[in-house]
């Protein structure tokens, strides 16, 4: 719901508001209803906000409390935190607005960085103490809302996104050759704290970073599911678990309703839109406004599933808008869609996310969204081959479905003085997946993908495409608790019918046949799938530029010869590699670096 920043001193100089204010403004899109900032010798924070719980000033941010001693900038929304006011009421503490910001931080005064545990949301949040010095910075479990951080030893910056990083200056934009590896290996996405610049590295999901006066630090992490089967789950059959998953789901759904302004749902047609809607007009919810964008056809793909959402929005009664974009301004559009990313994210639905986000935005400030279901419950292409493996042998079939190359093959891709001599991104698979707990194979995958892949994509294209436009994306799917169940749940019953087969049956009484027993689709943006025309002069010009000669990312001529053979350029995993390429390097032109 906002972007945030700060700066923390250990040099015994003032925090820099100037820096500070200026990391704030470049977050505008995230929060153009307000702007603040705040300063106390070493500390300085920053906010930009956008309204949605306490549409007051009394919430604006930083919010600072005198007689508790804590100022705290908070992105986000606490879902509970109507419950957790009226708790700390009955423990003495007085409240000046009905803002989740002034929960955050009376939880956080009662429980110390405890509270954490306590909240149902996404936040990301910084809680300066002025009686210690102490600093202390958190995300949710699942990574849902960004943090991105940047030090020299002598100060600490962070900001809810990384170009805010940038417009406070002094950060090392050289390349990190071992980001590199991991966004030529796992389709852009550059798992864990790296980004693709050596200079800024992020705040891990589900972290609570406590940083001392002195610049001393520790982190803890404060959740992290076992992937096994629960003494509690004991007994129960597919019919129990069918239940349980349409329960916690419809509580998840009805928790993201929480808000001071109408919220809407972005409706796909797919399955997990779709339930959505279901699950609000079960709630009893009228006249919701649902939103699908579709593109024109190319080279015999389609390019919209409208037939899908429109039978969703007819058999519900919703008020329903349909997007259609046109090539030009899909082409037109791409440019500010790169810029809206805080790290270069390769799906081509993120340019569609950043259209529609811009339409939705004229209507609704909040919106509901499916995202997380095939990671939660296993509805990926890359799950069923892992039904019959071993648990010692997860790695071998996760990489050769789930690489775009082996790390060998990157010789002949990225230019020599980028190029890392171990397999860097194996690596992180490998120790990730070795870790005790999670029973099967499957399950140490599906704990890989929502603790290490999900928080990068699809998780931050959503939050990154929907907030340029100052639109609040929530996904029930990605609810803890959800997740937790859904941890705990037989391998076999999330497999059945080739995925999500657990969620499909739970669906079955909601939706019509046709949506639940649907082929899987993908959200399709053929101009970009294809690149052809002015798309492929767009990558073409990115790729030759020169910020990009003189960068020497990738060998000269494998480059060249995608530009000539653009059919060569798709991966065995589906990858288009000429626009993976050009991506990136668009990204980094449209940063400065």
């Amino acid at each position: 719901m906002c972007g945030l920043s700060g700066e923390i001193r250990f040099d015994g100089r003032p925090a820099d508001i100037g820096v500070v204010g200026r990391m704030t403004d470049s977050m505008h899109e995230r929060g153009p209803d307000g702007s603040g900032l705040w300063e106390w010798g070493p500390v300085a924070l920053g906010h930009r906000r956008l309204k949605i719980i306490d549409l007051s000033e009394k919430a604006a941010q930083p919010m600072a409390d005198p007689a508790l001693g804590l100022t705290a900038v908070f992105n986000g929304c606490l879902y509970n935190y109507r419950e957790l006011r009226e708790e700390l009421r009955g423990e003495g503490y007085r409240f000046f607005s009905t803002s989740d910001t002034e929960v955050l931080v009376k939880a956080f005064h009662r429980w110390g960085a405890d509270c954490v545990r306590r909240f149902a949301g996404m936040f990301a949040f910084a809680v300066f103490e002025q009686a210690t010095g102490r600093l202390t910075l958190a995300r949710d479990r699942l990574g849902i809302k960004p943090l991105y951080v940047s030090g020299n030893g002598d100060r600490l910056r962070f900001a809810s996104t990384l170009p805010a990083l940038l417009a406070g200056g002094e950060v090392c934009t050289d390349i990190d050759p071992v980001a590199l590896h991991h966004y030529m290996t796992f389709h852009s996405l550059v798992p864990g704290e790296r980004t693709i610049l050596a200079g800024v590295r992020k705040l891990p999901p589900a972290t609570v970073r406590t940083v001392e006066a002195d610049g001393s630090s520790r982190d803890t992490v404060y959740w992290d599911p076992p992937f096994t089967r629960l003494p509690e789950h004991e007994g129960m059959d597919a019919a129990d678990w069918r239940d349980a998953v349409h329960d916690r789901l419809r509580a998840a759904v009805r928790r993201r309703m929480v808000a001071d302004v109408p919220v809407g749902v972005l409706l796909s047609g797919g399955l997990d839109s779709s339930v959505i809607v279901a699950m609000l007009a079960e709630e009893g919810q009228r006249d919701l406004s649902t939103f699908s964008i579709g593109f024109h056809g190319a080279g015999g793909d389609a390019g919209d599933e409208f037939r899908y959402s429109d039978l969703v929005a007819d058999h519900f009664g919703t008020d329903h808008h349909r997007i259609l974009i046109e090539d030009s301004r899909l082409l037109s559009g791409l440019p500010d869609a790169v810029r809206a990313m805080s790290e270069p994210m390769v799906s081509h639905d993120c340019v569609a996310f950043h259209l529609l986000s811009h339409e939705v935005a004229r209507h609704v400030r909040v919106v509901q969204s499916g995202q997380g279901a095939d990671e939660v419950f296993a509805g990926y292409r890359w799950f069923p081959p892992l039904a019959a493996v071993p648990r010692e042998e997860a790695f071998a079939t996760y990489a050769k479905e789930f690489f775009d190359q082996p790390h060998e093959d990157l010789a002949g891709i990225v230019a020599p003085r980028y190029l890392v001599g171990e397999d860097a991104s194996g690596e992180i698979i490998r120790r990730h997946l070795a870790r005790p707990g999670a029973e099967t194979a499957l399950d140490a995958v599906l704990r890989l993908e929502t603790r290490l892949m999900l928080p990068d994509d699809p998780v931050k294209r959503v939050d990154n495409m929907t907030m340029a436009h100052g639109l609040e994306g929530r996904t029930p799917f990605l609810d803890h608790e959800l997740v937790e169940l859904a941890a705990a749940c037989p391998p076999e019953l999330k497999l059945v019918g080739g995925g999500k087969g657990i969620l499909k049956e739970a669906s079955r009484a909601l939706l019509p046949r046709e949506v639940v027993d649907r082929p899987k689709g993908y959200f399709p943006v053929p101009a970009i799938r294809h690149i052809d025309g002015p798309f492929l002069d767009l990558v073409r010009d990115a790729l030759t530029a020169p910020a990009a000669r003189e960068r020497g990312l990738f060998d000269k001529a494998y480059v060249e010869d995608l530009l000539e053979n653009r059919e060569a350029s798709r991966t065995t995993t589906g990858v288009n590699m000429l626009w993976q390429l050009g991506l990136l390097e668009m990204w980094l032109q449209a940063q400065g670096v």
